[in-house]
């Protein structure tokens, strides 16, 4: 196909309608619908539901595989070591100690976080239109 059709066949279709980044993250975030809201976006602990229950978007060709795990570890990360330092500056606390309290500390930040920010993610595809969030619902049928 050459340049000139190209162009010309994508001035003739219309523009989808935008869908508000911040607004899909902070649902998913949630554990919500990022296109309605209202449905929940999970059926277990990282296992996303097919469709949603409110609005019918599908959800089964989402692909957040490890973003949400490298974001977990990337902000308990930074929020242990930061907290570990400034105890550490304050006291000399035994190594016993240390381990009693990060490890805890840890691992409930780290199971606090991780659905949380794959819903963020899940939330990030369907409003960039990544991996079949192109056309859905309403925007089909126009």
């Amino acid at each position: 196909m050459s340049e000139e059709t190209a162009k010309t066949r994508f001035e003739n279709e219309p523009a989808a309608p935008q869908r508000p980044v911040w607004q899909a993250i902070l649902r998913g975030f949630c554990l919500r619908c990022p296109r309605c809201g209202q449905g929940r976006l999970f059926s277990g602990f990282l296992t996303s539901v097919d469709h949603c229950a409110a609005c019918g978007e599908a959800f089964h060709h989402h692909r957040a595989d490890d973003l949400p795990p490298y974001l977990t570890i990337f902000i308990v990360g930074h929020i242990v070591v930061a907290a570990f330092m400034g105890l550490e500056h304050l006291g000399d606390l035994p190594l016993w100690a240390h381990l009693a309290i990060w490890i805890p500390i840890t691992t409930l930040l780290t199971l606090a976080l991780l659905k949380p920010l794959k819903g963020a993610t899940i939330g990030l595809q369907w409003a960039i239109r990544m991996h079949g969030f192109g056309e859905t619902g309403e925007e089909a049928s126009r």
